[in-house]
């Protein structure tokens, strides 16, 4: 099991675009047609299905808003930050 990052370890390695909420990170990535947004929560679904970690993803018109945590350790570890900064790679 992955072992919870501290407060000021998630500031450090929260990647650009994201924030902490309680015990998950978040971001709403936005796009200029809802089809666009279904392909890239397509394409993250992939990315976190390799990795056997899985998000909340919420799409909506033009958005998609992803949610990371890792349940088995209660919070949020390397795991979540490490993926995010996956994602954010893909949204580029």
């Amino acid at each position: 099991m992955a072992d919870l990052l501290s407060d000021e370890e998630i500031e450090a390695q929260l990647p650009d675009g994201w924030d902490r909420d309680g015990d998950e990170i978040v971001r709403t990535y936005e796009f200029d047609a809802y089809l666009d947004g279904v392909g890239f929560a397509s394409g993250i679904a992939g990315v976190a299905q390799e990795a056997f970690h899985h998000p909340e993803i919420t799409i909506g018109w033009r958005e998609v808003e992803v949610r990371l945590t890792t349940h088995d350790a209660g919070g949020i570890t390397e795991n979540d930050t490490d993926l995010a900064a996956r994602f954010n790679d893909l949204a580029d």
